[in-house]
């Protein structure tokens, strides 16, 4: 019994569930380390702090604590919209008076249960579709090779150079439908690994971004140096992350901002996987935006929202990312469009 009694503190720590202890005037006691990655602070940072401090948008549940502390009676709010680093969250509420004049105070965030939703998704149909399409390409690859040494052949039998000139243009078509077929089969040799340091990754990226940016557009580093390195492949990664800078360059247009943010993130889900510690890579531009019925697409080879686009840039790099055990998300309104590439930090199956 006595050693059922040591290990129950314990469970909070492995909760899903944000958990707090509050005293009377809502100050923090107590957060455990779900708590810590809703609030993006530590523990021991937070101690002391109230509420509405930690979330500027939680006025209200302050209100609700003093309550469920004078009634003696939990107090719960389904669906409740937080402020949380500058970040609207969606969290059902619980606050439960204890003895001693503390509540315990637990959030469920469900802005993450739709996240999770969304990734099996969106991985699912990321490998359906590069199944479906490396198919297509094998199979258009055959002819194809044949039709441009016909047209080879064909050229050195025709006596004059305007005749010749049909079959280049066959020999060009072919080729460049050729570049095409193996943008759409991707990357199929498996990375050469090594130790990776993401702000290498990301500074190179910046460096080849810069001098293709206009002067007026300004690229902003915002680095958590803490990040440790992890095995991958830093060409492949550096691709990855240069598709999707890239598209952010061409959404600001002449004159605009692109952020490169780091981030940690404890215990974290990717693909039914459940990482101790991942990489979050944040690629934000101050673009139009993409248009809400994309923006569930984007990742399907050929969805482009440029004119001169390919559409192969956003694919590839999600089959990059994937094949370090990550993934990359997307949120867009107009002014503010984030690409999240997130990577796991430890050996990924």
């Amino acid at each position: 019994m006595n050693a059922e009694r040591r290990a129950t503190p314990n469970i909070q720590e492995h909760l899903s569930t944000a958990v707090a202890l509050l005293d009377e005037q809502g100050r923090l006691g107590y957060m455990n380390p779900a708590a810590e990655i809703l609030f993006a602070t530590s523990a021991r940072q937070a101690a002391g702090q109230s509420l509405e401090q930690l979330a500027p948008g939680a006025d209200g549940l302050g209100e609700a604590l003093r309550q469920a502390l004078e009634t003696g009676a939990a107090y719960t709010e389904r669906e409740r919209r937080l402020l949380i680093n500058g970040q609207l969250m969606t969290v059902d509420c619980t606050i439960t008076p204890l003895a001693g004049g503390h509540a315990l105070l637990e959030l469920s965030q469900l802005d993450r249960h739709l996240r999770i939703s969304r990734e099996y998704q969106l991985i699912a149909q990321n490998k359906a579709t590069r199944e479906l399409i490396r198919g297509l390409a094998h199979e258009i690859k055959n002819p194809l090779g044949g039709l441009r040494g016909a047209a080879q052949l064909l050229e050195r039998e025709l006596p004059e150079a305007g005749l010749r000139e049909y079959t280049q243009v066959i020999i060009h078509e072919a080729d460049r439908l050729q570049t095409l077929v193996d943008g759409l089969l991707g990357p199929h040799q498996p990375p050469q690994q090594g130790m990776v340091n993401i702000h290498e990754v990301l500074e190179r990226v910046r460096q080849l971004v810069r001098a293709e940016a206009p002067p007026e557009v300004a690229i902003v580093r915002d680095y958590d140096p803490s990040i440790p390195p992890f095995r991958g492949a830093a060409d492949q990664l550096i691709q990855a992350v240069l598709n999707v800078v890239r598209n952010g360059l061409e959404a600001v247009g002449e004159q605009g901002r692109i952020v490169l943010r780091t981030r940690t993130q404890r215990q974290f889900t990717i693909d039914q996987t459940t990482h101790k510690l991942v990489a979050r890579i944040d690629i934000i531009d101050s673009g139009p935006g993409i248009p809400a019925p994309l923006q569930d697409q984007i990742f399907y080879p050929m969805v482009t929202t440029r004119a001169q686009g390919s559409g192969l840039g956003l694919s590839i790099s999600q089959t990059l990312v994937n094949q370090h055990g990550g993934l990359i998300e997307c949120a867009s309104e107009p002014g503010h469009t984030v690409f999240t590439l997130w990577l796991p930090l430890e050996d990924y199956p």
